[in-house]
């Protein structure tokens, strides 16, 4: 683009597109000496950071526009001329009647070939090289700008580059006029001297005077901008550094700090003038390298210099339509070239500045422009050349600056280009981004120092820059979702079930996600390939942040817990979608940026919180059945099925708490329910064992065997003691049945703990079918979960109650037989004479029990019980028989009448066929039915077979004494100890002189 600025005197500008008529005087506009030509939005100029405060914008818009008139008229190097007229040359005249007015019909003057070209009609190349739409295509036929402008119409339209430049510019005729005015004096003192040949501002304040001026105040300000001009150009910024000691500079500091204090004199031979001018060319015209004069070195100091072709590039812009170039910009980018022997401007700096103008313009100008950005864009391509071709350290420096002002413009925009773009302005955000990135290569590629010394390989900035963007802005925008999802709760606390903040949080940042996905990631996804994937990863993380915290918090499941993690969960899916479908196409697949996903795990947290409900509902449970058990009594009209209310509290609560389970709003019913299962189980189990306890065992009521005695014939008292002894008993047993009546052990009550067993047992079943039916009902559940049964069992509180039942049938077989009849059978059966202490009163109350028992108890168990009692019936019959004690004596005789009685006892159970079937009976009875014929053996046989088994038993060590055969418990007619004892209650002398020879057994205890 550069050769567009080189050699561009020797074009032809062609024919004029201006009428050939010259116009009346343009109106000028009338601004005030600060006005700007830029908005107030515009940027501050990177030029201005240095430059001294001491001039105004207004004052470098004069002086810049002194420089470029100056330039233009005498950079051909012929002396400017003027036709004497005869008119006045009063300052209140000089706009209307001054020859040097080149826009007025009745000027004589010959104006400088430069300025008084004529503006061609020749469409603008330079416009076409940056990518400058023209006028005509932007605002379509019918200009705008034709209607509007100043310039527009036939009778005011400028004719000379000269005359637009003014109007750009917005100087006044007056102005414009005494400008000329003064280089026509100046032409005429110094023929032929061109412009880099003097010090401007010291030649306009020789030329001017007070009487050029419409009052002495005009001239005093303009006089002092002049002075500050030389102050800044020689001593503040100048091109070659002043030391502090040198004289010309002191003497020229001294000067100015007076004149600002009272007005100069400026006469051509007033001696403070030629003070002035002899400290001003003494510093103008010194050079670095000691060459030889070529020129005056007065405003090529930087910043000066820069800000003040800054603004001579912003007169390119049309003054009505600020973010349109010109069409005559190459006519007139041609006259400003002149000023650069005066501003010290090279190609280089010419493209960094006017870089900044275009980039600049379009931030002034509403940000709608996007030909503006292209052009500073692809301005910046020739800037990066430059860069790449020079390492000047002020040149970095000034770049530096420069492109660092643009790139904070943009990335304030791109680091949060969620608040910058929208559907209306999205258009410009490409080449917003474009630039950027151009500008950030440059910054590093050619200024830094560091990315010098890395491979350029490892850098690519592009990428790295957007990354930066997506990341920054996401955080941004996922920062304001989070307080608008805050607000959004709070505003809706006083409604019924407001949804909790992560919740609106999800459904946001989805929104956003998918926002991202179609609006800016495919602009972004030009400078990064995955720029859709960073853009959820970084949303990912962000969400992620937050969930952690809460899920840290919880402490139990609560619906907002709940609500907010299954939102987390569908986020996370969506979110680790588009970035799998983003990076198909990527050369690792995408593996990097799922690597920035680690996963929320929301259903490993649903499912540790389900834990924790279901611990706390089963220690709940546990607690609730302890305290319904300390008050339990187990009565039996408790309740029509004689269950106990305890166990209907726990059945409910463990009802309660499945239906609770399924109506949680969580994904894996299925997969918790083995834990919630297990739990309700253990509980229930727990329910049982302390229902159990304390009920008693055989160990609790069966009497221990007195030791052994051999029967005492013939004493004539045995008769009196045994009813004695009878009757103590009895009053004992009787008195303790009484005491124990209504405790929480009775036989009542134990039924009730045994049918409340086998109730829960039952309701188990139901249970399970339950469940079943909730899993029906669940969402999440699969055909899988209805075939897997175990998953849906209870294993432990079956086995429990069902060892319960059999505990306390046993207890309570125990208890009635040992305990309630205790009187009947232990105490009374066959104590003194048989046939007088028969088995009937212990069937009599037997049978009284057992109906009351039959009554009570479930049906589904009530066999297993009488069956219990049935069987310690006979074991305690049995017992009577062989441990009786010295009480009982059997003669062989009294065997029938045993028989009989068993025989009656059996007809208890047997109930002529309505009670238990015969062959259980006989199942039990077997042991009893073996023995009882040892009653009516003789006792010779008896003896002898004893010796037979023992001898059998104990082999040799048996020969020379029978040893003494222990009681086993295991009745059975073949076991040595139950024949012993069929012996030591046999009253028969044979009997008892072989237990008192062989064991010396006593008579009584």
């Amino acid at each position: 683009m550069a050769h567009l600025f080189r050699d561009r005197s020797s074009r032809s500008l062609g024919g004029s597109k201006r009428e050939n008529t010259p116009p009346p005087p343009f109106p000028s506009p009338a601004p005030s000496p600060s006005a700007t030509m830029l908005p107030a939005s515009s940027l501050p100029s990177p030029f201005t950071a240095d430059l001294t405060p001491t001039l105004s914008f207004s004052d470098l818009q004069e002086t810049a526009y002194e420089i470029f008139v100056a330039a233009c008229r005498t950079s051909s190097g012929k002396p400017l001329s003027s036709a004497s007229n005869g008119h006045s040359h009063s300052p209140g005249s000089a706009a209307a009647n001054s020859p040097l007015s080149y826009n007025s019909p009745s000027s004589t003057n010959t104006p400088s070939p430069s300025l008084q070209k004529s503006l061609s009609s020749t469409a603008s190349k330079m416009k076409k090289a940056l990518g400058l739409r023209s006028s005509s295509s932007k605002k379509g036929s019918g200009s705008a700008r034709s209607e509007s402008s100043p310039r527009s119409g036939s009778s005011s339209r400028p004719l000379t580059v000269g005359e637009l430049m003014r109007v750009q510019m917005r100087v006044s005729e007056t102005v414009d006029s005494r400008i000329r005015r003064a280089l026509l004096r100046i032409a005429a003192g110094q023929l032929g001297k061109r412009v880099e040949s003097m010090v401007l501002p010291l030649e306009l304040l020789q030329q001017l005077k007070s009487s050029d001026f419409s009052d002495p105040q005009e001239y005093g300000a303009w006089q002092k901008r002049n002075l500050k001009v030389l102050e800044a150009g020689l001593l503040l910024h100048p091109s070659q550094s002043v030391g502090k000691a040198d004289v010309a500079a002191q003497r020229l500091r001294q000067i100015i700090h007076g004149a600002l204090e009272r007005p100069l004199e400026t006469g051509k031979n007033n001696e403070s003038m030629q003070v002035l001018r002899t400290a001003v060319m003494s510093l103008a015209c010194r050079s670095s390298d000691g060459s030889l004069f070529e020129g005056y070195h007065w405003a090529d100091g930087i910043p000066l210099n820069l800000r003040l072709y800054e603004i001579l590039l912003e007169a390119c812009f049309d003054a009505n339509d600020e973010s349109t170039i010109i069409e005559e910009v190459d006519e007139l980018m041609e006259l400003i070239k002149k000023t650069w022997t005066i501003l010290g401007i090279n190609q280089m700096l010419h493209n960094l500045c006017f870089s900044w103008v275009l980039f600049n313009r379009f931030v002034a100008s509403g940000q709608v422009d996007n030909d503006l950005l292209s052009a500073a864009d692809g301005q910046l391509e020739e800037v990066a050349k430059d860069a790449k071709a020079t390492k000047d350290p002020t040149y970095c420096k000034l770049l530096s600056s420069t492109l660092t002002s643009i790139l904070g413009w943009v990335e304030q925009r791109l680091l949060a280009y969620h608040d910058t773009f929208d559907i209306g302005n999205i258009n410009t955000m490409p080449n917003i981004v474009s630039l950027g990135i151009s500008t950030a290569k440059i910054l590093v590629e050619d200024i830094s120092h560091e990315y010098r010394r890395k491979r350029k390989g490892e850098v690519d900035i592009a990428r790295s820059r957007v990354d930066t963007y997506i990341r920054s802005s996401l955080r941004t925008a996922f920062a304001q979702r989070m307080e608008k999802a805050d607000s959004s709760r709070r505003a809706s606390k006083n409604q019924s079930n407001p949804l909790p903040v992560l919740a609106i949080l999800a459904k946001d940042v989805g929104e956003l996600a998918a926002h991202e996905k179609k609006l800016f990631s495919p602009i972004l996804k030009r400078w990064h390939p995955l720029a859709a994937g960073v853009a959820v990863a970084t949303l990912h993380t962000c969400y992620g942040n937050e969930l952690k915290q809460f899920v840290s918090g919880m402490t139990e499941l609560t619906p907002d817990a709940v609500q907010v993690l299954r939102e987390a969960d569908k986020l996370e899916k969506d979110l680790v979608q588009t970035a799998v479908e983003d990076s198909v196409d990527s050369d690792d697949g995408g593996k990097a940026v799922i690597r920035e996903m680690p996963p929320y795990e929301a259903e490993t947290a649903i499912g540790n919180l389900v834990k924790v409900w279901v611990k706390t509902r089963v220690d709940r449970l546990k607690e609730g059945a302890e305290v319904s058990l300390q008050k339990e009594v187990w009565n039996p009209r408790a309740s029509q099925e004689g269950l106990a209310p305890s166990a209907v509290d726990v059945m409910r609560a463990i009802d309660d708490t499945l239906a609770a389970f399924f109506q949680l709003p969580i994904p894996m019913h299925p997969v918790m329910l083995p834990d919630l299962v297990d739990g309700l189980d253990r509980s229930l189990q727990y329910y049982v064992k302390k229902a159990k306890y304390g009920c008693g065992s055989r160990n609790t009521y069966v009497p221990t065997m007195p030791a052994l005695t051999r029967c005492e014939m013939g004493s004539k008292f045995q008769g009196v003691f045994k009813k004695k002894e009878k009757s103590l008993n009895s009053q004992r047993r009787n008195s303790q049945v009484a005491a124990n009546g209504d405790n929480a052990f009775g036989i009542p009550q134990l039924c009730v703990r045994i049918n409340t067993m086998q109730k829960i047992r039952m309701e188990l079943d139901v249970l399970e079918k339950r469940i079943i039916t909730h899993l029906r009902n669940s969402e999440t559940a699969c055909v899988e979960d209805f075939s897997n049964g175990l998953s849906k069992k209870f294993d432990l509180t079956p086995a429990a109650c069902w060892e319960g039942i059999q505990q306390i049938s046993e207890a309570v077989a125990y208890k009635v037989v040992f305990n309630e009849l205790s009187h009947v059978l232990w105490d009374g059966l066959y104590i003194g004479e048989v046939s007088s202490s028969r088995i009937e009163p212990f069937r009599q109350e037997l049978e009284q029990n057992l109906l009351i028992i039959s009554d009570t108890i479930h049906e589904g168990v009530r066999t297993k019980v009488i069956s219990d009692i049935m069987k310690v019936s006979f074991d305690g019959f049995l017992l009577v028989l062989l441990a009786g004690g010295p009480s009982r004596a059997f003669s062989k005789q009294d065997s029938q009448i045993i028989e009989d009685d068993f025989k009656s006892l059996k007809d208890v159970f047997w109930a002529n066929g309505d009670g238990l079937p015969a062959d259980l009976i006989n199942k039990y009875s077997s042991t009893i039915r073996e023995i009882l014929p040892l009653f009516r053996t003789d006792t010779e046989s008896l003896i002898e077979r004893f010796r037979r088994l023992t001898l059998e038993t104990y082999g040799s060590a048996a020969r020379t004494r029978l040893p003494l055969p222990p009681t086993s418990g295991q009745w059975n007619p073949t076991e040595p100890n139950t024949l012993l004892r069929v012996l030591c209650y046999r009253n028969d002398e044979v009997a008892s002189k072989f237990l008192k020879k062989t064991y010396n057994l006593p008579k009584k205890i």
